[in-house]
This record gives structure tokens, sequence and C-alpha cells, in this order.
């Protein structure tokens, strides 16, 4: 397992590709204590399991702090010199902020600004959702802009950058 730094680390990936686990593993290899920023809301049944699955995989070992919304203010009540956070995930994030019909634009910069900032050690997971055909309606395609737009902030800001695919980690950055 790769040894997790202070500072930002960004793993991206598609859906089911391993970058979560991935995450967790740098986490808990890490000795620091694990804190699991998460992003997701149980919207329906389907969620909810998805939400059930991931905290039965990570165990009593990790701090669950839920939210949807405000990123920032959560990430800097709780990094800390030896802490870890794993925020997941990003993209879920931006759904949110667009469901609750919040300036992405804004909040991206807000986020990539703190990122430079923050104490202990933080990795952000998102879906890469760019790879793809281009959304045939708005609202997908305002999604893909936003999260291309994301990923690249938070990358510029991070020291390290993996692309997980069928749970093999590239390292991009770092």
């Amino acid at each position: 397992m790769t040894m997790l730094e202070r500072g930002v680390t960004f793993v991206l990936g598609g859906a089911r590709s391993g970058k979560s686990s991935f995450a967790e593993g740098l986490v808990e290899a890490s000795g620091r204590e694990a804190i699991y920023l998460a992003t997701g809301r149980g919207w329906d049944a389907e969620m909810s399991d998805r939400i059930d699955q991931h905290r039965a995989r990570r165990g009593s070992l990790w701090t669950t702090v839920e939210e949807p919304l405000d990123l920032v203010p959560a990430l800097e009540v709780h990094a800390a010199e030896g802490t870890a956070i794993l925020v997941d995930c990003l993209t879920l994030w931006v759904t949110n902020l667009m469901m609750a019909e919040r300036n992405v634009g804004a909040e991206t910069a807000k986020l990539a600004a703190a990122l430079r900032h923050l104490e202990g050690a933080v990795i952000c997971v998102s879906n890469e959702v760019g790879l793809g055909i281009v959304p045939e309606n708005r609202m997908a395609r305002d999604f893909r802009d936003h999260a291309g737009c994301l990923h690249q902030a938070v990358a510029a800001a991070a020291a390290t950058v993996y692309f997980v695919a069928a749970g093999l980690p590239l390292k991009m950055k770092g």
C-alpha cells in the first residue's frame, strides 16, 4: 500500500472501479485518526443500501461525519495534524449542490482554496464522468461540466492524484 502523506490526495475512477476501497486502504495504513466525510444521501432504497455497504466495509475504525452540502466548513472543523479525512464523494456533493440550487462554481473555488491550507491528510474521492458520451439533456451536461471543472481544481490543489480502474491505481501526480 502507498504511504499517505500530509496534504491532499485525489482519487478518481469510474463507478465500481475500486476507488473508495483504495482510498480507505490509504487511510487505514497511515495510522492516522480515520474520519469519513460522507456527502451521499439515501434518496432511495438503492442509495441507502450503498451507504450501508460502505459503512459495514469501513467498520469501527472510522468516525463518520455526514455533510451533503457544506463541505468546506466540515473539513475545517475536522482537519488536524494526526487525522486523515476521506471525502467520499465529490460528484455526489456536486449533485447535492445542484439540487439545492447552489452556485457550484463558487463552492468549487472555496473547496480548492481550503484544500491548500488544511492540516493533516485529506483524500478526496470522485467519479470520473467525462470519459463517456455527451449527455442528451442540459442538466446532465451541466453536471458533467461542473464535475470536470471541480476535478481540475482539486487535482491542481492535490499533491498526489490517482486514477483507479478495475481495482488498479495509476499514480498520475506526485
